[in-house]
């Protein structure tokens, strides 16, 4: 018989700030963060879609979170995280990766997922291009000012 999860332990999740905006999602999620890269724009996508870039010699669709989460200015992006979708890889390109927080079930139930801030055409585009990015998307947060300085004050998983 196999014991009942223990959804009171903390989680690991990589914070990045995207548009003056903190994101968190969950690690396991996660390939690895880098510099940005050359993006070479395909024609005729979505405007999240900034087009692709080299990343370990594969070809890897680069998004714009700001843009997915309803940002109209210049993106200025100096971080990717690359994501794991199976055997294929997806690169978020952020403003900049804060690092890593382990975060309570409490406290990821308290702040905002990102996905409820994603613009719902976005969603369905998302959705027909791929369902995998969706599931990732709905473990990711949006963290509020208030969060994070209660975050901070407490230190450590909350």
């Amino acid at each position: 018989m196999s014991r009942p999860e223990d959804n009171s332990r903390p989680a690991l999740f990589l914070l990045f700030h995207c548009d003056l905006r903190l994101c968190a999602l969950p690690v396991e999620s996660v390939s690895e963060t880098m510099r940005s890269l050359p993006i070479e724009p395909v024609p005729d996508m979505p405007l999240f879609l900034l087009g692709v870039s080299i990343i370990r010699g594969s070809v890897v669709p680069v998004l714009d979170v700001a843009c997915l989460l309803g940002s109209t200015k210049y993106p200025v992006h100096t971080r990717f995280v690359t994501l794991k979708l199976g055997a294929r890889r997806v690169a978020f390109a952020v403003d900049d990766v804060i690092g890593v927080r382990l975060l309570s079930n409490q406290t990821t139930a308290e702040i905002s997922p990102l996905l409820g801030a994603v613009d719902v055409g976005a969603i369905e585009t998302i959705r027909t291009l791929d369902a995998e990015l969706i599931l990732i998307l709905q473990a990711a947060h949006l963290i509020s000012d208030a969060a994070w300085a209660a975050l901070d004050l407490h230190g450590g998983p909350q």
